[in-house]
């Protein structure tokens, strides 16, 4: 009995040795093809904000160095949006506050306005097709495109400069009238 255990332990240290020695083998094929790791990929883009509505003309166009205004308005705008969408304007077009429009108390429909937002500098030239403000102190209601573009969508009502220029209405000037409605301003 003896004998065979030691036999047993013989054998047993034999197969563990052979575990413990570890030949080098050739490199495999794989090795032979390892590529580093690619550089980490740019980090996402931050989201991007929404966008309400996109202008549909070019904000403002050059005027030449002797253009003076014939009207000229410094006050309160506020400015009306999605709500009144498809609604009929006092001059019978359809609202779309994409377009870059004003509503004035005074002004001819069709008359092209350059507004400043005297807080930030920005302009946009915006076309008279409604009447309004409705609400006192206030001068001028324009679509959300043109607050977008004055940066005053957040607040809802900016203090603007509302001037006209002979040269921004149609077919360069309004042919011997007045913008007003009527024949004086009121």
């Amino acid at each position: 009995m003896f004998r065979g255990s030691r036999l047993s332990l013989l054998l047993l240290a034999a197969s563990l040795a052979g575990c413990a020695t570890h030949t080098p083998s050739a490199p495999s094929q794989t090795a032979a093809a390892f590529q580093p790791p690619s550089p980490p990929s740019p980090p996402p883009a931050p989201p991007q904000q929404p966008v309400l509505a996109q202008p549909r003309l070019p904000a403002v166009p050059p005027l030449p160095e002797t253009a003076s205004p014939f009207f000229s308005q410094t006050g309160l705008a506020s400015f009306y949006g999605a709500a009144h969408a498809g609604k009929r304007t006092a001059s019978g077009e359809r609202f779309d506050h994409r377009d870059l429009t004003a509503a004035h108390r005074t002004l001819a429909f069709g008359t092209r306005l350059r507004v400043t937002n005297l807080s930030n500098g920005l302009a946009v030239t915006v076309e008279v097709t409604d009447r309004g403000p409705h609400i006192k102190k206030r001068i001028l209601d324009i679509s959300l495109a043109a607050a977008q573009a004055l940066h005053m969508q957040s607040r809802g009502i900016a203090r603007v400069k509302v001037e006209a220029f002979r040269e921004d209405q149609p077919g360069g000037g309004l042919n011997g009238r007045t913008a007003f409605s009527g024949d004086e301003p009121r």
